[in-house]
């Protein structure tokens, strides 16, 4: 009974995301970008990396993460604002400081989509009868050669029309696993099964491993990248939007698994959502591949996207959006090869954190530039400040 009650959410879901008020919403259209990045992997990997690293603690760490990326979202906002505001022109320090933090961006953007699409390969061979890291990289490199293809000859209109059908499937499938977690945790708590387990990773082994997951919850930063489609009011709004659904998806998710398995019996892999989710209802995993696959997917399109934009813009147009594409490509395919998924992660999020960083900075200088010194600008300087360490000390699961 619960394998058709979790197919009729997830279908009652996707007929509300077609639903032309809701598919046609301006807000959500521009929010579609920032979402698909933001949850291309987070329920996949970090909930199984979570739960065996923290136990019942987890959740107060993904809040912790959630609540990281919020302000150095309200940072990127800030500086939106004021950049519209200047008509784009800033101080030649800020204008520096952008250089800088775009660039990292970046090659920020090539390691992220390398790390998506070689969870997108391990998922698909999960289930399958060649289920190793070289099949798994074959299909990696097949996906990469069919973003490049689409980006190549449609560009950025074509990709976000993909984003809408990939995200409205992955989405739907997070409604129908909520759902049957939500349902298998009522069960156990009726039966008093619920678990509290130990932190089995603490002190500065907790913090670095905490700072080295800050990408299973990056890519809000999109909306910075698509000004060409979105006034700016609308890329603050949709930045806040997408960062308040998946803050909503991540912490039911967390707290689920925190209070329903054992932290000692939990496998650390890129697919080991795959069993835990077995145990709860046996549609889940064939459901988890299919959003595995969407989820990738599109977190991978909406990078490479934004990757095209920021090249284009750093190079004043003497790079195409097309040759930025090419360009994350061929390194991301030397990333898939030569590098596991969980050193991609760590790498992604010191990166991303490097950015996160140098746009808080500009912000503490805006923000100084307009007012003084005040405490908003002294909040943006203890968030720089953040992101160098996360940077310098970040480290991976494994």
């Amino acid at each position: 009974m619960l394998n058709y009650l979790i197919i009729l959410v997830a279908i009652s879901a996707a007929s509300l995301l077609l639903y032309p008020k809701v598919a046609n919403n301006l807000l959500w259209r521009a929010a579609i970008t920032p979402l698909a990045s933001i949850i291309g992997s987070g329920f996949l990997v970090l909930g199984p990396i979570l739960v065996a690293s923290f136990g019942q603690y987890a959740a107060l760490i993904m809040i912790l993460l959630c609540t990281v990326a919020y302000l150095f979202g309200a940072a990127i906002r800030f500086n939106i604002v004021r950049l519209a505001s200047l008509s784009g022109v800033r101080t030649v320090l800020e204008d520096k400081l952008e250089t800088v933090a775009s660039w990292a961006l970046a090659f920020a953007y090539i390691i992220s989509v390398a790390y998506y699409l070689n969870l997108l390969g391990s998922f698909a061979v999960s289930m399958t009868s060649v289920n190793d890291a070289f099949h798994g990289q074959l299909v990696t490199t097949a996906v990469f050669a069919i973003i490049l293809l689409v980006g190549w000859t449609r560009g950025f209109h074509a990709l976000e029309r993909m984003e809408q059908i990939t995200v409205g499937v992955k989405l739907s499938i997070i409604a129908g696993l909520l759902f049957g977690l939500g349902w298998f945790f009522i069960d156990k708590a009726i039966a008093s099964e619920l678990v509290r387990g130990s932190a089995t990773v603490t002190g500065w082994q907790a913090v670095v491993l905490a700072a080295g997951l800050l990408v299973t919850v990056q890519g809000f930063e999109t909306s910075r990248y698509i000004g060409d489609e979105y006034l700016p009011l609308t890329r603050v709004r949709s930045m806040q939007f997408a960062q308040w659904i998946s803050t909503a998806i991540y912490m039911v998710y967390i707290v689920f698994l925190s209070y329903l398995f054992i932290p000692e019996n939990l496998p650390i892999s890129e697919t080991a959502i795959i069993e835990l989710m077995a145990v709860v209802a046996p549609i889940l995993p064939v459901l988890l591949i299919v959003a595995a696959i969407s989820a990738q997917f599109s977190a991978a399109v909406a990078d490479t996207g934004g990757s095209g934009g920021l090249i284009t813009e750093l190079t004043k147009g003497r790079i195409s959006p097309r040759a930025g594409y090419a360009l994350l490509v061929a390194i991301g395919l030397i990333l898939t090869w030569a590098m596991s998924i969980f050193e991609i992660i760590s790498y992604a999020s010191r990166a991303f954190a490097f950015y996160y960083g140098l746009q808080a900075f500009i912000a503490a200088k805006g923000r100084y530039s307009e007012s003084g010194l005040s405490l908003k600008g002294v909040g943006f300087t203890c968030l720089g400040f953040l992101g160098l360490a996360i940077t310098i000390f970040g480290a991976s699961v494994e």
